[in-house]
């Protein structure tokens, strides 16, 4: 049986056709295609002899033609690229979309089904139907199995006469984007649950235990989303440029223990991303000069500043055995956690001061309450002893037990404030500057005001100094007289007591010791007696005018403690 040659007629009907081509027909086998795109989807699939298009589809045909004379470069191009029928039918496509396709053959098949009837997430959920039905260009993100993404952009093919019927769709895998966008969003989200804990946690949680929940939270968002084994993260001390180890995985413990600046050499690749603010990428640390050995065999790093408010707090590094293991995309996404880390021990730093604050203000408060009663305390205590000595030995063993209690709980409170909040934790505001000659130092002030003495307390024991007050010259004599475990190692007096003058005062004072550490205080032009004089002839080198400043006042104690003196005779 003789097969006849096959013949394309690319018109409106089977009618027309056999009119058109009666005499062909007789020799030939026809095939209809309605429009020069299902004639398209016929050329692709089949051979024929010769195509015949009706005048009606000249315009259309020569399109056709041309996609058809494109094929070649279609077919180089990374997206795919579809002609769909109003059915989302695939009329033709290009060898992007075969590779993706899902089944045998693309062509005659459903669009969705080839790419594994994919979940449209949007923004237009029905892009297809929306540009055949307005006629204009639209977009949308699809998600496939094994977690692909593909942008399409459906574009409606212009029709003489009639509404659109079929779509030019270009398909573009945007799957890495998608999970680099997602990578950015989860580390983003790690970052923010670095420090995040609930009041309720924050109270039952000391400082040092939220320290260690962060480093925790570090180490394993660092292992578990971005998939760094060896990890080194260092804090910079602002005041030795030095960079302390905050914790580590994986790094050798020499490395660990290496003692690093914020120097741009001689510091390894962490002294110079430290020193300059800057990132850094070692693709082979064979080949580069500043890297120092981290982990045995390791082959290249990625180290990256910490900032806080544009400044360098620290360095965050991670390194691997295989040559040029990290990207740029690593590099970026190490910046946007390493901002989070930096954010959250930013927030661990401030909880801790307002902690150590909160407790030294605790501390100084009930420490103000109760110095001067304990003063008060000690006052009646010693008036009462000068009564009883020689009398009542009793009695005065009593007083005696009454002063020791006293000064211990004074003691006491000291000692659990510097605990609670001891002075190298405390945040500047509150810090006070280093003064060795004063701490430890038992110092009695006399004076009248209230004020004075209370200011004495909160001044004077911020630096270590042990402090006791009189109201008068008689009290503050007593004090010094029945001082049963040493003495004071300065004395400070109004000029003008209640009961006698500060030169009065020296003058009692040298019947119980020699030569007496006493500071003088006055108000300026005021000097009942001419005390000041008189006390400067009689030794007295230290004389505050009042209101004086604080460093005036240490300054003046710490020249009399300076001052050589004979031990005081009993």
């Amino acid at each position: 049986m003789t097969v006849k040659p096959r013949i394309l007629l690319v018109c409106d009907s089977r009618e027309n056709a056999e009119q058109l081509l009666a005499r062909a027909a007789e020799s030939h086998e026809v095939v209809v295609a309605a429009s020069p795109v299902r004639a398209l989807a016929y050329l692709t699939r089949e051979q024929f002899a010769g195509v015949y298009v009706s005048s009606e589809y000249v315009q259309q045909a020569l399109q056709v033609g041309n996609l058809l004379r494109n094929d070649q470069i279609l077919d180089g191009m990374p997206d795919g690229v579809v002609l769909l029928d109003s059915d989302n039918s695939i009329i033709w496509c290009n060898s992007r979309m075969s590779e993706w396709s899902q089944s045998p053959s693309a062509i005659g098949a459903n669009f969705y089904s080839v790419l594994g009837s994919p979940e449209i997430l949007g923004p237009d959920f029905c892009p297809f139907h929306t540009a055949l039905a307005t006629g204009t260009a639209t977009s949308s993100t699809l998600r496939s199995g094994e977690n692909r993404y593909f942008h399409v952009h459906a574009a409606p093919l212009r029709e003489v006469g009639s509404p659109p019927r079929h779509l030019i769709v270009s398909v573009r895998d945007v799957t890495s984007e998608v999970h680099q966008q997602q990578k950015m969003a989860a580390i983003h989200q790690a970052g923010m649950e670095l420090a995040d804990l609930s009041p309720s946690e924050i109270t039952h949680m000391a400082v040092q235990d939220r320290i260690e929940l962060l480093k925790s939270n570090i180490l394993h968002f660092t292992h578990d989303l971005l998939h760094f084994d060896v990890v080194e993260i260092r804090l910079l001390d602002s005041k030795t440029g030095r960079l302390e180890p905050l914790l580590e995985m994986g790094m050798d413990p020499e490395a660990a223990a290496r003692v690093l600046y914020a120097q741009p050499q001689n510091n390894g690749v962490t002294g110079f991303v430290a020193a300059t603010g800057k990132s850094y990428l070692c693709e082979d640390t064979s080949e580069d000069p500043l890297y120092l050995q981290g982990v045995q065999g390791g082959k290249s790093s990625l180290t990256v500043p910490l900032l806080m408010h544009e400044a360098v707090i620290g360095t965050f590094n991670v390194e691997s055995p295989e040559p040029r293991a990290f990207t740029e995309s690593d590099l970026q996404f190490l910046e946007i956690f390493c901002r989070d880390v930096a954010a959250a021990l930013n927030t661990l730093e401030l909880l801790a001061a307002e902690k150590v604050s909160t407790a030294a203000e605790s501390v100084e408060a009930i420490h103000s309450a109760v110095a001067l009663p304990v003063d008060v305390i000690l006052n009646d205590a010693v008036s009462v002893m000068e009564r009883y000595i020689g009398h009542e030995p009793e009695v005065v063993e009593r007083l005696l037990r009454i002063l020791r209690n006293a000064r211990d709980i004074k003691q006491v409170i000291q000692k659990v404030g510097q605990k609670m909040a001891p002075t190298e934790a405390l945040p500047p505001t509150m810090q006070v500057e280093e003064r060795p000659l004063l701490r430890g130092r038992r110092i009695l002030v006399a004076d009248a005001d209230e004020n004075v003495r209370i200011a004495a307390h909160n001044l004077l024991e911020r630096y270590g100094c042990v402090v006791e007050t009189a109201h008068d010259g008689a009290e503050a004599l007593y004090m010094v007289r029945r001082l049963t475990d040493g003495e004071y190692d300065v004395l400070i007096a109004d000029i003008r007591l209640p009961d006698m003058s500060g030169y009065e005062f020296l003058l009692k004072l040298q019947e119980i010791m020699e030569s007496p550490p006493l500071v003088l205080m006055t108000g300026f032009g005021w000097d009942p007696g001419h005390s000041i004089v008189k006390a400067r002839q009689a030794g007295v080198q230290s004389v505050l005018y009042k209101p004086f400043r604080l460093d005036q006042l240490l300054g003046a104690i710490e020249q009399t403690v300076n001052t050589p003196r004979p031990v005081a005779q009993r």
